[in-house]
């Protein structure tokens, strides 16, 4: 028995579909060589040495920027929103973190640490990473001026006057849908993000994602690379698996929950 159906999609035969994949892994395979170029590229940047003590709170207590090696060479963090007055992390970010906390394992035995690091006090960040199960290193940066320096965290002042940078950009505006800087009307869906992160608008936006590296050479610390904005679409690993779905990204709104808040079945 043969099952008719409509679809508004264009349809084939198996020969064209074949044909129309030879032509897209072609462009599959240009774009994979054009994104190992790319990532010689950051590998070859310049390295910066860090002299400022930035301190941390953790599992294990007190540490420095050096202690989050924790023996390797090399540390990514992931910057979390989770500001002072949070009450749970951002939701966006824990989707990402969903994706990361397999890794890390597996990168920690390849000289590798990865580590998510947020201005909530850590008891915060412990009750939140106990409630979804979550495994990777989180530390406070609380009282640090680590964020700020990174790009991922901004004072109320700044907030105010617009004198700020975020993605390599300074100033009031930014593709975050106008997020930073932003103490007015939220833009479709962020209100929603910051209430469900326990906070105002404004509250919300002075904390912001990015990841960042670092490279550990002969006691000294090096920061090497940081990306914000659709640079973390990469280390957003959902999105990768809906990039190849039949119907894509198919977003018209805020969807994302964390894990534990979307219906049963």
């Amino acid at each position: 028995m043969t099952t008719t159906t409509q679809t508004t999609h264009r349809t084939g035969t198996r020969d064209e579909w074949l044909a129309a994949r030879l032509a897209l892994l072609k462009e599959e395979k240009e774009l994979t060589h054009r994104g190992d170029e790319v990532a010689r590229q950051r590998q070859a940047l310049p390295w910066v040495p860090l002299d400022k003590p930035y301190r941390f709170e953790t599992d294990e207590g007190p540490a420095s920027l050096a202690d989050l090696f924790r023996g390797r060479s090399q540390l990514l963090v992931y910057h979390f929103m989770f500001g002072p007055d949070y009450t749970a992390g951002c939701p966006a970010c824990s989707a990402i973190a969903d994706g990361f906390d397999g890794a890390f394992v597996h990168l920690a035995h390849h000289d590798v640490m990865l580590w998510a690091i947020s201005r909530a006090p850590l008891p915060k960040l412990q009750a939140y990473k106990r409630r979804l199960g979550w495994k990777f290193p989180w530390a406070s940066s609380q009282g640090s001026d680590f964020n700020l320096d990174f790009h991922a965290g901004f004072t109320e002042e700044q907030q105010r006057t617009g004198d700020m940078e975020y993605n390599y950009r300074r100033g009031n505006v930014s593709s975050r849908e106008n997020e930073i800087g932003a103490t007015n009307a939220a833009p479709p869906g962020g209100a929603e993000f910051a209430a469900m992160s326990g906070v105002d608008w404004p509250t919300y936006t002075r904390e912001a994602p990015g990841m960042s590296a670092f490279a550990l050479e002969d006691g000294v610390v090096y920061h090497t690379y940081s990306a914000y904005e659709r640079g973390l679409d990469a280390v957003w690993g959902m999105y990768q698996w809906l990039d190849r779905a039949p119907l894509g990204r198919n977003e018209t709104g805020l969807w994302i929950r964390r894990r534990d808040e979307y219906p049963k079945g």
